[in-house]
């Protein structure tokens, strides 16, 4: 989004559509990707409907992705996978740059399924969620380069999904835009943790068995999984090393912890990262007086 907040000059501005917002920011052209992602494409020639779209090859891009990772992704790769030449693939695609571009923005195509008349709170709760479960089903997603990522059609519905959530708050879209901006950098954080967390201890799994590296985790056992995360023996570690004249803070706090805790975080530490985060906000809207103070 543009800062120029410069006044057009009066000969300039231009009446917005009725119905769209109008653009205040100073006016340059798209690039090209970005104007295809939204479908300004020139007229397609008259004749019968080539075989090959760019749909198809997005499509064939997410499946080799998901069965393989992004950095199986090529244009020979997908050539193969729809029977093409890769030549042919660029007469839709100009080029790898591109298709992460569209790939990015396909994998966004369906809208999590919130119940109708839910809070603020509990709809952007659900919208996070399902962001978190979408990055580590899909881990791939997180190698792209955030250069692949500009906001197409499917990304800015997710968007306007929680700007309805926002509707009823008395803020001005940029605030808005902001907390969504929040909860989307919590979404990188929160999935890459448990993506790389899981990748550490399958191929902990692998090598303790023998195993060579492309074994599927299917096929090892998810006991020893769970118990191969890295972060599973942190208490025993600080137990056993950490003494309190290097780490007092620590040791105070970990020693006076009972054995059974009197409360605890919900058992599903996503819920219990996106409640800190949403705590946050509300206290935010409390604070700039968009919700009354005995809002739950």
């Amino acid at each position: 989004m543009s800062t120029d907040t410069t006044p057009e000059p009066a000969a300039e501005r231009q009446q917005a559509p009725s119905g769209q917002p109008h653009d205040t920011g100073t006016a340059r052209e798209l690039p090209a990707d970005v104007q295809r992602l939204w479908g300004a494409e020139a007229p397609r020639r008259r004749g019968p409907k080539p075989a090959l779209s760019t749909a198809r090859i997005v499509r064939a891009a997410l499946e080799l992705a998901d069965a393989e990772g992004l950095a199986a992704v090529s244009m020979a790769r997908i050539a193969e996978a729809v029977g093409y030449t890769p030549m042919a693939l660029y007469r839709h695609v100009s080029g790898k740059d591109e298709l992460l571009v569209l790939m990015s923005d396909a994998v966004a195509a369906d809208l999590p399924d919130v119940p109708t008349g839910v809070g603020w709170r509990a709809g952007l709760e659900t919208w996070t969620r399902a962001q978190i479960e979408l990055g580590i089903t899909r881990p791939w997603m997180l190698e792209l380069p955030l250069s692949a990522a500009p906001p197409g059609p499917n990304r800015v519905r997710w968007i306007d999904q929680a700007f309805g959530f926002l509707r009823p708050i008395d803020l001005p879209p940029d605030e808005k835009l902001a907390i969504v901006g929040l909860l989307a950098q919590h979404v990188l954080g929160e999935s890459r943790v448990h993506i790389e967390t899981r990748r550490a201890a399958v191929q902990q799994v692998r090598r303790d068995a023998g195993l060579p590296d492309g074994v599927p985790e299917s096929q090892l056992d998810p006991a020893a999984i769970d118990a191969a995360n890295p972060y599973a023996d942190f208490e025993t570690v600080l137990a056993r090393y950490a003494d309190p004249t290097t780490y007092p803070n620590l040791f105070e706090s970990f020693s006076a912890w009972p054995s059974t805790p009197l409360t605890a975080p919900s058992d599903d530490d996503v819920t219990f990262g996106i409640s800190i985060v949403l705590d946050g906000v509300e206290a935010y809207l409390r604070r700039r007086g968009a919700i009354p103070d005995d809002e739950s």
